[in-house]
């Protein structure tokens, strides 16, 4: 295979383990609005990144955990879908879901369930894959990608957002 043939970001040479970096952002931060994730992946001939939408806008879904996960697993995902099958280091700024995939935390929450498991069917995909926790300050690319996300997303989202079932006038209404 010629090297012009290649997806853009990515070489015929694998060198070393292939670094993943994943972040999610919620807004507003206690959930119910719009999700969103970030990953950068590097290494073995890899320079890849990419920030979308973690869930639909305005689910109970919509959570910060839930788009941390989401950041993992598009990752690895597109790591299967470009065929490589070896050593991954992910790297993320959650402890929680860091934790969780070295089994140091129970998945106690029932809606994380299916995006731990989810994980964990695709990490056993590859060689190895080592789960390492890193300071938010070490994880400024995929925090930038998942912000990014948040700010492309929130106009699409913000025309389909919901309406106050509450007490709240519909501002749409007509005046009196």
């Amino acid at each position: 295979m010629d090297d012009r043939e290649l997806p853009r970001g990515i070489t015929t040479a694998v060198l070393g383990p292939v670094r993943v970096h994943f972040d999610g952002a919620c807004e507003p931060a206690r959930g119910g609005g719009l999700a969103t994730f970030g990953y950068t992946i590097e290494g073995g001939g890899f320079d890849l990144e990419e920030g979308g939408l973690a869930v639909r806008p305005y689910s109970e879904r919509a959570t910060n955990n839930i788009a941390e996960y989401a950041g993992a697993i598009q990752a690895l995902y597109r790591l299967q879908g470009l065929g490589y099958t070896g050593p991954v280091e992910v790297r993320g700024d959650s402890q929680l879901v860091i934790r969780q995939m070295k089994g140091e935390y129970e998945v106690r929450a029932e809606h994380l369930r299916p995006y731990h498991e989810w994980l964990t069917q695709l990490a056993r995909n590859f060689s190895s894959v080592l789960w390492e926790w890193i300071p938010r300050e070490q994880n400024a690319r995929a925090d930038a990608l998942s912000k990014q996300a948040l700010a492309d997303h929130a106009p699409m989202a913000a025309r389909h957002r919901p309406r106050s079932t509450g007490s709240d006038p519909d501002p749409d209404a007509p005046a009196d």
